[in-house]
């Protein structure tokens, strides 16, 4: 059994009985909070004595991943490779913060956007500087579009304030990001799927408009291909005269690959390390 808020169709670690495996193997996740809420529910699934291996990057959870086990009350191994700090150990009888982790980590209300969010999502509690310059330009958009990587809705709220839209299929590969969407996001024009965006599992065609704010760290490494991926999905699913709104980080060089598949691309704005561009088809 596979359980990760990133890979479409697999477990959710929080749907698992509680005391009911023997034994589970996980790469922790960096951010802390995260970190905890995610061994916490390893804990709670486990059986007591049931066999527990996290391991973690040594600059991203790991040096400090010991320490975090040992304050649930685990007894702990540790050992080292390949830059990876590996800690295993047996669930003890009764653990001891799980409850607290979990509540730390659980999705919530976010007062300051108005939204549900959770800890691991991207920007999860803030509007990060690049949507934000993004929703600062962006027009009334019509007819049909998809907002690729949506996150908790964001954007798509903005989008769907527009009267002229017809659909928007909104798609993103956190599992988290979508159950706080669909939360969020009560409007029957929106479709909500938790799939791979660059992917073909949603079929998109003949759309107005894409907007879009891609990644560009795959596991906490930068991958430029990644945002790439996402403007090629895009132009695939739009309809000749169709527009893509896109945000990205001022390095991240998409020129070369906007250029040559849209009839036009202009660089609508810059600010704060970000640029934003409408390309049409």
């Amino acid at each position: 059994m596979q359980t990760s808020p990133l890979v479409p169709g697999a477990e959710a670690l929080e749907g698992i009985a509680a005391g009911s495996l023997a034994e589970l193997v996980m790469l922790a996740p960096p951010g802390t909070v995260e970190r905890r809420y995610a061994v916490a529910q390893a804990l709670r699934a486990l059986e007591p004595k049931g066999a527990l291996t996290v391991m973690a990057p040594k600059d991203r959870g790991g040096s400090r991943l010991r320490k975090e086990l040992e304050a649930f009350g685990c007894v702990v191994e540790e050992s080292a490779k390949r830059h990876h700090r590996i800690c295993e150990l047996e669930r003890p009888a009764e653990p001891v913060g799980l409850e607290a982790a979990i509540a730390e980590g659980s999705a919530r209300f976010i007062e300051t956007l108005g939204l549900w969010s959770q800890p691991g999502v991207f920007s999860w509690d803030r509007i990060d500087p690049g949507t934000g310059l993004l929703l600062k330009h962006l027009p009334a958009l019509s007819g049909k579009g998809a907002d690729l990587g949506c996150g908790v809705g964001l954007l798509a709220r903005a989008v769907l304030a527009s009267p002229g839209l017809e659909s928007l299929a909104m798609i993103d590969n956190d599992r988290r990001a979508v159950e706080a969407a669909r939360r969020n996001i009560e409007d029957a024009r929106a479709t909500i799927s938790w799939a791979d965006a660059t992917g073909d599992a949603v079929e998109l065609a003949d759309l107005n408009f894409v907007v879009m704010n891609p990644p560009f760290h795959d596991g906490g490494t930068e991958d430029r291909t990644l945002g790439q991926r996402f403007i090629t999905r895009a132009h695939a699913a739009l309809k000749k005269g169709g527009t893509l709104w896109l945000v990205a980080n001022m390095h991240l060089p998409y020129e070369p690959i906007l250029t040559p598949l849209f009839a036009k691309v202009e660089r609508k704005a810059d600010g704060g390390g970000y640029k934003v561009f409408e390309a049409r088809k």
